[in-house]
């Protein structure tokens, strides 16, 4: 994965990011991952687009290398700091890339920025612009369970976790190793993450839409693609068979062939 990649930290900002550049001319993929873990999760995205893109992995506040935080720092932020990564790295809009908490980043930033979007994909996520309460209700009981195992121990938190956000044997080993570099002290971070929730107005957008989830991944998940699709109408979806709730980590190939064709590079 290392190959070519290089860090950076946005300046003025607790944010590391991670950019691999392919020629003049091919377009920008922005990725951003799941809560508990960093831009390792997209390993075999960098892999699979190495030289037809140029890919940008974000590590959100408090994960990674984005644990510098500074006091008034929070994940409300994280939209502004991403359009200023795209900015210093001479983007003029990019295809984004969410997976669970990463798709409510990248909704955000995309109805904040939609002038900087080229194309929004979201996995393993829900549609804060019209968020069902039943539902909301459903997943803050689970996080918070599992909050709950992250304070008592992490490894007791990343043994649970695994479980539940992937589904091969590879894919939950690598969740597991890079859940156990998760600090506790980021956990108040995560607080914010419902304050992005309602806070945009449905409105038509001027650029293509995916949402999609793994066959295996929760029943509220799948539900909440499905609603999702039926509400805003016109977009593409996918269920990544094969794949748990982070699609792009036991499904890579087809999950990287999805985006290639809905990104019109195949």
């Amino acid at each position: 994965m290392e190959q070519g990649m290089l860090k950076r930290r946005l300046e003025g900002s607790p944010i590391v990011y991670y950019v691999e550049k392919a020629e003049d001319g091919a377009p920008w993929v922005l990725l951003i991952h799941a809560a508990f873990v960093d831009h390792r999760m997209f390993r075999t995205q960098f892999e699979g687009f190495r030289g037809r893109c140029n890919v940008i992995a974000v590590d959100v506040l408090g994960h990674g290398g984005s644990t510098d935080a500074g006091r008034g720092d929070n994940l409300e932020s994280m939209a502004s700091w991403l359009d200023a990564i795209l900015q210093a790295e001479g983007a003029k809009a990019a295809h984004v890339v969410g997976v669970s908490l990463g798709g409510v980043l990248a909704q955000d930033f995309a109805c904040s920025h939609p002038d900087r979007v080229a194309s929004l994909a979201c996995f393993g996520a829900y549609d804060i612009t019209r968020p069902d309460p039943e539902l909301l209700k459903e997943n803050g009981s689970a996080q918070m369970a599992m909050m709950g195992k992250a304070l008592v121990s992490i490894k007791w938190f990343a043994e649970a976790n695994k479980a539940i956000s992937a589904h091969t044997e590879q894919a939950q080993r690598e969740f597991y190793e890079m859940n156990l570099d998760f600090p506790k002290r980021s956990l108040r971070h995560l607080s914010a993450l419902g304050k992005l929730v309602g806070k945009h107005e449905p409105r038509p957008r001027a650029y293509p839409l995916l949402v999609g989830c793994g066959e295996h991944d929760l029943p509220m998940e799948l539900e909440a693609v499905r609603k999702w699709a039926a509400d805003e109408g016109g977009c593409e979806t996918l269920v990544v068979e094969g794949a748990g709730h982070c699609a792009n980590m036991d499904a890579p190939e087809r999950f990287n062939d999805a985006l290639a064709r809905f990104w019109g590079l195949s």
